[in-house]
């Protein structure tokens, strides 16, 4: 009966590990660090980078829970910068931004695009 509760609580320990949330990956490149976080399913979440004293630095990529992208743009020093693009379903918005403040915002839909032949 002992050997038979030991193998019912090793499986179900190797089942709850197996539910976790992957930890997020972090590699370090010169004078940055790249960061992977991901969803429950193992897909990846956001992916971008920290400068050496911590604050998002360069590109930052973030994805919906399918693999398909919701958002790129630029930090610089923990402040996005720069034009950021946020996928919605068909809509494209356009985001400038100067010292993290929005400066502009421009709106694509996929049914307003003409496309020139």
């Amino acid at each position: 009966m002992k050997k038979i509760i030991i193998a019912g609580l090793l499986l179900s320990a190797c089942f709850v590990t197996a539910q976790e949330t992957p930890k997020p990956k972090y590699e370090l490149e010169s004078q940055t660090v790249k960061a992977t976080f991901y969803y429950d399913n193992g897909q990846v979440k956001q992916q971008g980078y920290y400068n050496k004293d911590g604050k998002l630095h360069g590109q930052w990529v973030a994805y919906n829970e399918d693999g398909t992208k919701q958002a790129i743009g630029e930090y610089v020093n923990g402040e996005k910068t720069g034009k950021w693009f946020f996928w919605t379903g068909s809509i494209l918005n356009e985001v400038d931004y100067n010292d993290s403040r929005i400066a502009d915002i421009k709106k694509w839909s996929k049914e307003a695009v003409v496309l020139n032949k």
